[in-house]
């Protein structure tokens, strides 16, 4: 436990570190009519869970080298991006091959070529959405919270699959994370760097569940952002929108800016309900589950923007 305390004293005084030198270097994130949020806020805060998962691969003696590869090559894509726009071509071929390096780490690249190509789009795609959703003050902090705290209890009572310590040392970034970006005022955003490498851990958490458990039900445990980020993908695609163009069309989108939600208040809707879905699963595992999760959440999604897309703005 003191090691704990230690490490999470060291990422606190990292992160108070990083948003002094970026407040000064300008890596900031100023309003534009694609925001939520009104002020000049640090971006790239989130550049604290790479820092966490270093910590532990070095603590750990070098645990699962080509994760962290992966992790070190979406991470500095990122964060170049953060600061510099990065073609997205470049963008997209380094987020597929940080996943394939990560499927090599599985031992999954015996299986057809098929359903490797398949999981790796798939994979690419989920932490896409895990980035569009971070938007607003609190989310992407919140939800991945919720969802390592779930595979920790997944871990420690249900059925190990990965190193405890992995778990918590997350666990206290995305806390640290959190002081300074669950606020009304954020000090600091994530960034592409911080949502994507957290996105990137998460995946490779629940991919490495799914795969000694050989069970597609433990993706319940991002269900609300996949529901969220794939509705949104096909109303768009009904919509005849170009995909790869920036919008505000997501649910949280809506909430926080046509219905003008507090930031921290769309933030703990989505963590309250992700967080009823993983008590779901838990206490109930099963395709089934998953299935009933799938349709209720794209049920709720289809009701909310039936009763509020009228007032969208774009």
């Amino acid at each position: 436990m003191k090691d704990y305390l230690l490490i999470g004293v060291f990422l606190l005084v990292v992160e108070i570190v990083y948003i002094w030198l970026a407040s000064k270097i300008g890596i900031v994130d100023r309003p534009h009519h694609q925001s939520s949020h009104t002020g000049v806020v640090v971006r790239g805060g989130g550049i604290i869970f790479y820092i966490a998962y270093l910590v532990w691969f070095i603590l750990s003696g070098l645990h699962s080298p080509m994760i962290f590869l992966g992790l070190s090559i979406l991470a500095l894509v990122s964060f170049i991006d953060d600061i510099h726009s990065v073609n997205p071509k470049v963008r997209l071929v380094c987020q597929f091959a940080a996943f394939l390096i990560m499927l090599y780490e599985m031992h999954v690249f015996n299986q057809p070529w098929q359903p490797l190509l398949l999981l790796s789009v798939a994979c690419v795609g989920a932490v896409n959405i895990y980035n569009f959703m971070d938007g607003v003050n609190g989310m992407t902090g919140g939800y991945s919270l919720v969802a390592i705290v779930s595979l920790w209890y997944v871990n420690e009572y249900v059925t190990p699959f990965v190193e405890s310590s992995l778990l918590i040392v997350v666990m206290a970034s995305i806390l640290v994370f959190c002081v300074f970006n669950f606020r009304p005022h954020a000090k600091c955003f994530a960034g592409d760097v911080g949502a994507l490498s957290i996105g990137y851990i998460v995946l490779f958490l629940i991919l490495k569940l799914f795969l000694q458990e050989a069970q597609l039900y433990w993706m319940s445990l991002i269900i609300v952002y996949a529901v969220d980020g794939g509705m949104t993908i096909l109303h768009r695609a009904f919509l005849g929108e170009n995909l790869m163009m920036p919008h505000k069309k997501h649910a949280y989108q809506l909430m926080a800016n046509e219905l003008g939600m507090s930031h921290l208040k769309v933030s703990l809707i989505y963590m309250g309900l992700q967080a009823l879905c993983n008590i779901w699963l838990i206490a109930n595992p099963g395709n089934t589950t998953l299935f009933l999760q799938l349709i209720l959440l794209s049920m709720l999604y289809m009701v909310f923007m039936r009763k509020y897309y009228h007032l969208h703005v774009e």
